[in-house]
C-alpha cells in the first residue's frame, strides 16, 4: 500500500462554494469562452455566479432535487456549463451524457436506459434540432434548450430571468454533484456517483502537488468532453478552482475536425495543455511545420499533460525537442492516473520524469494498494476522492470494493523501481485486455501494444490487438495520416482511404512488423496480419477511455466485422505478414 507523506489539507465543502469565492475575489476575470463567429463569447466569474443562482431557482421550480437529476445532452458550451453548475448549486445531480448516445445511435438504446435510470426532472440540450430524434426517443416531460426549441420546449434565456437563489441548504461534501456514466462497452452504462467531497478533494490534492497553479491562473484550450471525467472533472474544475480561463475548443483530434483546434491555438497561448495521444499525434506535426503556431503554443506554456500509458516515446521526444527549439528549455511533461470513480486523479506526477509511462505517486489523502492478480498487480484506490457507488445500482456498488474498502479499478500497475517506490508507478494496462490464443497461450495486450506502436512509427498512430481464440495475433491499425503521406510521398490532399492501400505504406508496415517478429517469434507476441482502418477511434463511442487509453474491448466489439475480414484476408487494406525464414538442422545422432 502506497500513500503520500503529504497530508491532504481541508478542501472546500462544495463546488458552489468555490464558484462563490472566485466570483468575490476576481469578479471580472473571464471564466469561460467559446467561439462566436470571428470572436469569442465570454462569461466572467461574476456573470457565471449570477446565472447559476438564477438557473438554480428555475431548475428547483421545475422539480430538480437530489432524487431527480438534470440530464444534459450537449457538446461542451457555456450554456452547458451554466446548467451543470446550477444543478450542483441546488443539490440536484448534474448528469452530462455522451452526445454519441444521441447523435450516433440508430436505436438510442443506451440513451433510453440512462434516461430511465436517472428519472431526470429536466433534460437540457443546446440545440433542439440535431437532438430532436433523441428527445423523441426518450420523450422527457420537460426540455430546456438554448436554441431552436421544438413545440413545448422552454428556452434557457427565459429561465435566466428567475430571481437568484443562495446555495441550497443541505448541500454539502457528501451531496451527489454529478452522475457520470461509464462507456458501457461491456454492458449497459454505469452511473458513477461523484460527490462534492470527491471533486473538491481532488482539486485540493492537485494544487498541493502543482503549486504553480496558485501563482499563475491556468489558461486552458480544451476539447475533452464534459461527459467524461478527464475533461468534465479534472480540467473544468482545475480551471474553476484556480481562477483560470477555459477556452472551449470545438475541434476534435480526428480528420476533418482538427482545424478548429489549430485555429484556437493560433490565437490563444495556453499555460497548460491537455490532450489524449491521438490529439498529440495530430498536433505535433503541425507544430513542427508551422513556426508561428509553434511560437504561440509555447509562448507561456508551463506544462504539458498527457495520458501516460498511451503516449509513445517518439511523441514525448518530439514535444521536448520542439519546446527546446522554441524556448531553449524543456516544457515539463505531467501525467496522472485515475478513473471516473476517483474523480479522476488518484496518482500524479509531481517530479521530473524522463520517459512516458510513469503515472506518478498517490495524491495527498489517497492510498494505492498493489494487489497480485495472476502475474500482475491491480491498482486499487481508497480515499476521499473515491465514489460511494453507482446510481441506483447497489449490486454494482457492492461488487466494486474489496473487504478493506479499496475500489477495484481493473487497471494493472507496477513500481518503476522495485527498490525505490518514490520513483513512481508505471501503468501496466487493463487486466481485462489480456486474452488467450486458441493454443491456450496468454497474450499480455497492454505492454505488447505500446511496443508495437513504437516499432511501427511513423505509419501507425495506435493499434488494437486481435486473436482471442484464434491461432495467431493480428492488429487493427489506426494509421498516422502524416506519417503515411511521408512514407508514400503523397500530397496533403491524399486521404486515408488511398493511403491504407498504398504499396509504400504496406511495405513500411510489413518491414516494421517483420523486425518485431524477428525479435519476438513466440506466438504470444508475433503479429501475423494487420488491417489499416480509415475511421479513427471515437471517444464518445467509448473507444478511448477517460485516461486517453484505447479501450480494446470497445474497439473490438464495435469493429467486429473488420476483425472477421482481417482473418479472412479480405481486402486491399489487409496485410498478411509472412512467417520468419528458419533453417532446420538435425543434431548428431538425431532423427
Amino acid at each position: 500500500v502506497l500513500a503520500s507523506p503529504m497530508p491532504l489539507a481541508d478542501p472546500p465543502p462544495t463546488i458552489g462554494a468555490v464558484l462563490a469565492e472566485r466570483a468575490a475575489v476576481h469578479p471580472d476575470r473571464v471564466f469561460l469562452a467559446e467561439r462566436d463567429g470571428e470572436g469569442w463569447r465570454t462569461v466572467t466569474y461574476a456573470e457565471t455566479h449570477d446565472a447559476v443562482r438564477r438557473l438554480g431557482r428555475a431548475l428547483a421550480d421545475r422539480g430538480a432535487d437530489p432524487d431527480h437529476p438534470v440530464m444534459l445532452l450537449s457538446e461542451n458550451a457555456i450554456d452547458h456549463a451554466l446548467v451543470q453548475l446550477a444543478a450542483m448549486w441546488i443539490g440536484a445531480p448534474a448528469a452530462p451524457v455522451s452526445p454519441a448516445y444521441s447523435l450516433l445511435s440508430a436505436d438510442h438504446s443506451k440513451l433510453r436506459y440512462v434516461h430511465e435510470l436517472l428519472t431526470p426532472s429536466v433534460v437540457y440540450t443546446a440545440d433542439g434540432d440535431p437532438y430532436a430524434d433523441a428527445l423523441a426517443a426518450i420523450a422527457p416531460e420537460r426540455v430546456v434548450v438554448s436554441r431552436r426549441p421544438r413545440p413545448g420546449d422552454e428556452l434557457l434565456a427565459d429561465l435566466l430571468t428567475a430571481d437568484p437563489v443562495p446555495e441550497a441548504a443541505g448541500v454539502g461534501p457528501d451531496t451527489v454533484a454529478k452522475v457520470l456514466f461509464t462507456s458501457g462497452s461491456t454492458g449497459v452504462p454505469k452511473g458513477v456517483l461523484n460527490t462534492h467531497r470527491m471533486l473538491c478533494a481532488n482539486q485540493q490534492a492537485i494544487v498541493q502537488l502543482w503549486p504553480f497553479l496558485r501563482r499563475t491562473p491556468p489558461v486552458v484550450v480544451d476539447w475533452l468532453p464534459w461527459s467524461h471525467t478527464f475533461g468534465g472533472n479534472h480540467n473544468f474544475n482545475l480551471v474553476l478552482c484556480n481562477g483560470g480561463t477555459l477556452y472551449i475548443d470545438a475541434g476534435k483530434p480526428i480528420p476533418g475536425r482538427f482545424d478548429p483546434t489549430l485555429r484556437n491555438l493560433a490565437e490563444i497561448s495556453p499555460t497548460m495543455y491537455f490532450n489524449v495521444p491521438a490529439g498529440f499525434a495530430m498536433l505535433v506535426p503541425r507544430l513542427e511545420a508551422d513556426s508561428a503556431l509553434r511560437a504561440r503554443f509555447f509562448e507561456r506554456l508551463q506544462v504539458i499533460f498527457y495520458a501516460a500509458a498511451a503516449l509513445p516515446q517518439d511523441l514525448w521526444r518530439r514535444l521536448e525537442d520542439l519546446s527546446i527549439a522554441e524556448r531553449g528549455a524543456r516544457v515539463r511533461m505531467l501525467s496522472a492516473w485515475g478513473s471516473t470513480e476517483t474523480a479522476p486523479m488518484a496518482t500524479a506526477v509531481h517530479f521530473p520524469i524522463e520517459r512516458a509511462g510513469v503515472i506518478g505517486l498517490p495524491a495527498p489523502g489517497t492510498e494505492i494498494a498493489l494487489v497480485p492478480v495472476g502475474d500482475r498487480q491491480e491498482l486499487r484506490v481508497r480515499g476521499p476522492n473515491v465514489t460511494p457507488g453507482y446510481w441506483r445500482r447497489p449490486d454494482l456498488t457492492e461488487a466494486a470494493f474489496d473487504d478493506e474498502g479499496f475500489f477495484l479499478t481493473g487497471d494493472a500497475g507496477r513500481l518503476a523501481d522495485p527498490d525505490d517506490p518514490a520513483k513512481g508507478l508505471v501503468f501496466d494496462g487493463r487486466l481485462a485486455e489480456n486474452f488467450k490464443l486458441a493454443s491456450g497461450t496468454w497474450v499480455h495486450a497492454g505492454a505488447l501494444r505500446v511496443a508495437l506502436v513504437e516499432t511501427c512509427r511513423p505509419v501507425v498512430r495506435d493499434l488494437v490487438l486481435t486473436g482471442h481464440d484464434r491461432h495467431e495475433l493480428g492488429v487493427l491499425v489506426f494509421p498516422d495520416v502524416d506519417g503515411c503521406r511521408a512514407v508514400a510521398g503523397a500530397a496533403d490532399d491524399v486521404g486515408l482511404d488511398e493511403l491504407v492501400v498504398h504499396p509504400a505504406v504496406h511495405g513500411a508496415l510489413a518491414a516494421a512488423l517483420e523486425r518485431h517478429n524477428a525479435e519476438h517469434p513466440t506466438s504470444s507476441r508475433r503479429i501475423g496480419r494487420a488491417l489499416l482502418m480509415v475511421e479513427p477511434p471515437d471517444i464518445d463511442a467509448g473507444e478511448i477511455t477517460d485516461k486517453g487509453y484505447l479501450n480494446q474491448r470497445a474497439v473490438l466489439d464495435r469493429r467486429a466485422a473488420l476483425v472477421e475480414r482481417l482473418y479472412r484476408g479480405d481486402g486491399p487494406d489487409v496485410l498478411v505478414v509472412p512467417p520468419p525464414q528458419t533453417t532446420s538442422t538435425i543434431p548428431q545422432g538425431g532423427t
